[in-house]
């Protein structure tokens, strides 16, 4: 795991790491339009900066299909291609377009397993200029009940900042 982006460590505490890490992103992007190279950033930056963090990255909305999310950047082992809207967490939040805080990933009705070592999940919805849902940000832990209010508030926040 990077503990630093060009010479910043990170603080220990898991609200100061989101905060200074936020900031981080935010600097990092500043003037940069492309959403590609914004969420494969913020998938690195994440990924780089919490222990916990198994898989991080963006599954998009697929403007074709409208109700279908296709895999973008992310930063892990080979993620699922595509997933329909209601179907496992990633697809119950696109459908939702509520954050969802898994614990135990097994126990979720209709879990799609991309990768078996996945323990526990929490899945943002990310929402365009315009208000529409363009992605979710979905982060998958090897360990149970990964993921509290803490990381809820802080995705959600670099995610507005970023992407809305």
């Amino acid at each position: 795991m990077a503990e630093a982006f060009n010479d910043l460590i990170l603080p220990a505490e898991k609200a100061e790491r989101y905060a200074t890490l936020a900031e981080e992103i935010a600097s990092v992007l500043a003037g940069e339009p492309n959403l590609t190279a914004r969420m494969a950033t913020v998938a690195s930056m994440l990924a780089n900066s919490f222990a916990h963090y198994f898989w991080t990255g963006f599954y998009v909305v697929d403007p074709a299909k409208g109700d279908e999310l296709v895999v973008g950047p992310y930063q892990g082992t080979l993620g699922c291609l595509r997933i329909a809207f209601g179907r496992g967490v990633c697809g119950t939040a696109a459908a939702t377009r509520t954050t969802q805080v898994v614990e135990d990933v097994h126990a979720f009705p209709g879990h799609i397993a991309c990768d078996s070592r996945s323990a526990s999940e929490i899945v943002v919805p990310v929402f365009g200029k315009a208000g529409e849902l363009i992605a979710v940000l979905d982060v998958d832990s090897e360990a149970p009940a990964a993921f509290d209010a803490t990381d809820k508030a802080w995705l959600e926040r670099i995610l507005a900042a970023t992407f809305s």
